[in-house]
């Protein structure tokens, strides 16, 4: 099978990445991430996404590492997220300290090259945005990065149009990663707008509203989900990937396959055809579903604290 690509002016990736961050949750092992990273490569996914803060001590970027062995380098493409979620937090102090602004991005940085055992990251974006700093001194800190070399492009994640548009004045963003499902599609109203009109690609997490297997609720989106998996005799999660991929080709989904044989149940979902009816029914469910909007909580950082509501 060929995989499609997503292609800008500076670089190509397959329209499909491999998120790696379940690969460091317990009941994972270091052979299957290993061998399904290995298959990945081998079936020309190279987007590999992971975040410094996956699992303890940097158990994500080691495995990476680990598996980029005896590798040919150029055939990745190593996307990694910085500085949320403790790693500066004391340990005898309780709240979650956040640091996802300039000060110890170069600090990060290092950390993530010594783990990944790699001279360079291909994409580099802070994890969050901090709102008690200007996301214009965060981005010009990573631009100094891609100045000396240790990273070729910069992302965001989690940001809204505004923050998007600021940070792309400052340094030109390549990719921006969000939360874009089948039960959120709440980013095409603002933020995929204005990804588009700057060429940004959208990196397209928690298809599957993140592990909760929404197919067992009752509700008119579910229901729809249910009877066209039946229908195409598919899985609802290729269902789900399909539709994401039916999106455009600016649209990057992440499948979190943490072992080979997820990682083929995503990759056959690029074969299934979606009709016109099909997205119909959907959009329609979707218009009166109670599961529609985020699978998370939402975030606040200032001034480095996180809280969440």
């Amino acid at each position: 099978m060929t995989i499609e690509k997503y292609q800008n002016k500076d670089f190509s990736i397959s329209r499909l990445g491999l998120g790696c961050m379940r690969m460091s949750l317990p009941g994972s092992t270091r052979e299957e991430g290993i061998a399904t990273i290995h298959k990945a490569l081998d079936l020309g996914i190279n987007f590999l996404n992971t975040g410094d803060f996956y699992g303890v001590d940097g158990h994500n970027e080691k495995l990476i590492g680990e598996a980029l062995k005896n590798q040919d380098r150029d055939k990745a493409f190593i996307s990694v997220k910085y500085g949320t979620f403790g790693n500066l937090a004391e340990k005898e102090k309780k709240e979650n300290i956040v640091d996802v602004g300039p000060k110890n991005v170069k600090k990060y940085i290092t950390s993530a090259l010594k783990n990944l055992n790699l001279d360079y990251i291909d994409l580099y974006q802070p994890a969050r945005v901090d709102m008690g700093i200007p996301i214009e001194d965060t981005i010009g800190a990573i631009a100094d990065l891609v100045k000396e070399g240790y990273v070729k492009y910069i992302g965001l994640s989690e940001v809204d149009a505004d923050v998007l548009r600021k940070a792309n004045e400052v340094h030109p963003i390549s990719l921006v990663e969000l939360e874009y499902s089948i039960t959120n599609n709440s980013i095409e109203k603002d933020i995929l707008p204005v990804a588009r009109a700057f060429g940004i690609g959208v990196v397209a997490f928690g298809l599957l509203r993140l592990g909760k297997f929404f197919g067992t609720q009752k509700d008119p989106l579910t229901d729809v989900m249910n009877e066209i998996a039946a229908e195409k005799n598919i899985s609802i999660a290729q269902l789900a990937h399909a539709w994401i991929f039916n999106k455009g080709q600016d649209i990057i989904p992440l499948t979190g396959a943490r072992k080979v044989s997820q990682l083929l149940e995503s990759v056959e979902s690029l074969n299934i055809q979606l009709t016109e009816s099909d997205i119909s029914r959907i959009n329609k469910a979707i218009e009166t579903s109670k599961i529609v909007g985020s699978a998370m909580s939402k975030i606040r950082i200032k001034n480095g604290v996180m809280t969440r509501s």
